[in-house]
Parts: C-alpha cells; sequence; structure tokens
C-alpha cells in the first residue's frame, strides 16, 4: 500500500506545479479546469487498482513468502484497505491544491485529521471491538474516504456543476505526460532507496535491520527539507503564473538559505544525538553496533541531499516534470548504479556496505548537481 500511495504521488506534485501557477495568473477558469482534471485522473486510477486488487494482492504475497496464517490475514487486509484507494488519491490532490493556493494551514489540518480519525477508529474497532486486522483495515478506510469528503467540501468553490464537468482533452493528455514524467522520476528513487535494504540482505541479518534504522534518519531529514520544498513549489509556481522571473530568482534565494539552515541543523544533530536516536529506534545490541559503523554517512547526508529536495520544490514550481526526469535518470542510472556496481566488486565483504551508503550519497549529490545545471543552463538563463 505505501509503495502504491509512494508511486502515486506524482498527483500531488503535478497538481500543484499547475495550480500555483493559475493562482499566481488568479485565472478562476484554468483554477477549475486543473481540479477537475486532477480529481478525475486521482479517481480513474483509484478505481483502477481497486479493479486490480486480486492481482495486487497477490503479487504482494508472492514477494513476501510468508506463512498461511499471515498470508490469510494480509489478504483480508488489502481487500479491504484497498477499497479506499479512490479517497487516498483523492485526498493527494487537496493537498496539492491547498498547498498550491497558499492555504498550508489548511494541508496541515487535513493531514493531522486523517491520521487522528485512524487512530480513534484503531482503537474503537480493535481495541473496543476486538476487530484485529479487520479492525486497522477498515479504520484506514474510514479515515481516508472522510478525510477525502471533507477536502471535497474545502475545494466546493473550485468544483464545477456537475453539467459543466468537462475534460479539455490537450490540457488533460499534457497534465497526464506530467504525470508520467514525476511517475518515472518517483520510481527511480524509490528503487534507489530500495536498494539499501535489498541488496543489504547480502551481508547479513544486522547488516539489513541497521540499514533500516539508519533510513529513518533520511524520513526525518525529508520531514524538514519537503516543509521548504513544498513552500517553494507554491511561491515559485506563482511568480511562474505571474511572468516574474525576477521573483522567481527572489524565492530562489531566499528558499535555498533556509534549506541549507535546515541542513546544517539535521547534520548537527546526527552528530552530536545520532547513537542516541539509533537507541530510541532498537534496542538489539548487534543492529546498533551495525548502525554505529555507518553513522557518519548520516552526517553527511543532509548537506549533500537537501540540494535535490530544495530543486525538487523548484522543478515542481516550474513545471518542469521532464528535466525532474531527466536529472534523475542521469543520477540513478549513471552515478547511482555504477558507484553501487563499483563499490562491491572493490570493496571487501567487510566494506561492501560502505559502499552502498557511498553510492547512496554520490546519487543525491548528482541529483541536486544535475538539477543545478540544469536550471541554469537550460531553464533559467
Amino acid at each position: 500500500m505505501s509503495f502504491m500511495v509512494l508511486l502515486t504521488v506524482f498527483l500531488r506534485m503535478t497538481t500543484t506545479a499547475e495550480m500555483a501557477a493559475a493562482f499566481g495568473a488568479n485565472d478562476r477558469q484554468q483554477q477549475q479546469q486543473i481540479t477537475v482534471h486532477s480529481l478525475t485522473l486521482a479517481v480513474t486510477i483509484g478505481v483502477l487498482l481497486t479493479a486490480l486488487s486480486p492481482w495486487l494482492i497477490s503479487l504482494s504475497l508472492s514477494v513476501i513468502n510468508a506463512e498461511s496464517r499471515l498470508s490469510e490475514l494480509t489478504a483480508t487486509y488489502m481487500h479491504i484497505r484497498l477499497l479506499a484507494l479512490p479517497a487516498t488519491l483523492i485526498n493527494l490532490v487537496v493537498l496539492g491544491i491547498l498547498l498550491a493556493r497558499q492555504q498550508a494551514r489548511l494541508a496541515m489540518l487535513m493531514v493531522i485529521s486523517i491520521n487522528a480519525i485512524n487512530v480513534v477508529a484503531n482503537l474503537v474497532l480493535i481495541v473496543g471491538f476486538k476487530l484485529n486486522v479487520v479492525g486497522a483495515a477498515w479504520a484506514s478506510v474510514i479515515a481516508e474516504v472522510s478525510t477525502a469528503l471533507v477536502g471535497l467540501w474545502l475545494l466546493r468553490s473550485l468544483l464545477p456543476a456537475l453539467r459543466n464537468w468537462r475534460i479539455e482533452p490537450l490540457s488533460m493528455k499534457r497534465f497526464m505526460a506530467m504525470n508520467s514524467d514525476v511517475m518515472l522520476r518517483s520510481l527511480l528513487l524509490q528503487l534507489c532507496l530500495a536498494m539499501m535494504t535489498i541488496y543489504a540482505t547480502r551481508f547479513g541479518t544486522d547488516v539489513v535491520a541497521a540499514n533500516a534504522v539508519l533510513m529513518q534518519f533520511l524520513l526525518l531529514i525529508s520531514l524538514g527539507l519537503d516543509g521548504i520544498a513544498y513552500a517553494i513549489e507554491a511561491l515559485v509556481g506563482a511568480a511562474r503564473g505571474q511572468r516574474n522571473t525576477n521573483l522567481i530568482r527572489f524565492w530562489l534565494r531566499h528558499g535555498l538559505r533556509w534549506s541549507l539552515l535546515f541542513a546544517l541543523v539535521y547534520s548537527a544533530v546526527f552528530w552530536l544525538f545520532g547513537d542516541g536516536i539509533i537507541r530510541l529506534l532498537t534496542n538489539i545490541p548487534a543492529v546498533i553496533s551495525e548502525a554505529q559503523q555507518y553513522l557518519p554517512w548520516l552526517w553527511l547526508m543532509p548537506l549533500v541531499a537537501h540540494w535535490s529536495y530544495f530543486f525538487d520544490g523548484v522543478y515542481i514550481g516550474l513545471g518542469q516534470t521532464k528535466a525532474m526526469r531527466n536529472t534523475m535518470a542521469i543520477s540513478a542510472l549513471g552515478v547511482f548504479l555504477p558507484s553501487w556496481y563499483a563499490a562491491q566488486h572493490w570493496l571487501t565483504n567487510d566494506n561492501a556496505n560502505h559502499g552502498l551508503w557511498l553510492a547512496l550519497l554520490l546519487f543525491m549529490a548528482a541529483r541536486g548537481l544535475s538539477q543545478a545545471l540544469w536550471l541554469r543552463y537550460k531553464i533559467i538563463q
């Protein structure tokens, strides 16, 4: 479920890109058209994936290769949980629109509400009614659907009457092309990140667990840097809609300062308190020992990775989805894979996982550098 949602996050990103420009241009009709296109695409993809649920569930079970009882519980959960997928994608669209229209507080409240409803529903259905896995699945469905309904109510001023609900073929074709660009970019990103745990299985269970723990540091980084990226998406997008290049440059400078500041803080926190964070995430001595060996890579990661987070926001704001796809392909296929391959052949088994972390660091550096050069020489002269 998480992997599917991560792959479909392109709906949030492309919606923000298009809506921010229309918002900056104060084009009400275009904002309505973007809302129609985004919601139509979200519901279509959601219904299609839900219809394919038997195949998706079978694929999931073949991947985890679990015992029969766990497989049965997994299938039960997925059958119910997939019912909410259209609502999940609607929520992504609503978040994209709210961020683009610089209504970040409403977006924050929406995210808080979906989690709060989920917690309460879990307590009622699992603890109260003893429904266990079935209760957990239905709690997620209730949270997603109820939040989607609230989200649609928040967008009521942008929703045309049903008789005026029309698709503009050329505009929709362009919008779908943008979505395919971002989906390919997201797929390459997720495959590179997945390598940190998938390939580490060759080094033993302790290394796999240590990498999984340290990957949570990247999640902590994204919690701060994504916030800056979301703000940049909206502000640069609005400036694009106003055709104000000077304002775009202003937000680039201003946003980069904040991004660098956050990166310095993260790096300092990981250097000073990284060991304590590891111990909060696991109490297994062997895993703690392994994670400590690779912790220095996380001291460097925020300083290197913040560029790519920042430029992702810039590229979304500028609507440059093809450039996002191309720079990701260069970084993943031209840097990460060769670095990983070379490291695994040049380093001994004791240092092979260091090679994996080196490949990830070089991948992040390549993303930031390629995006900066592409922006400098191909987009903003």
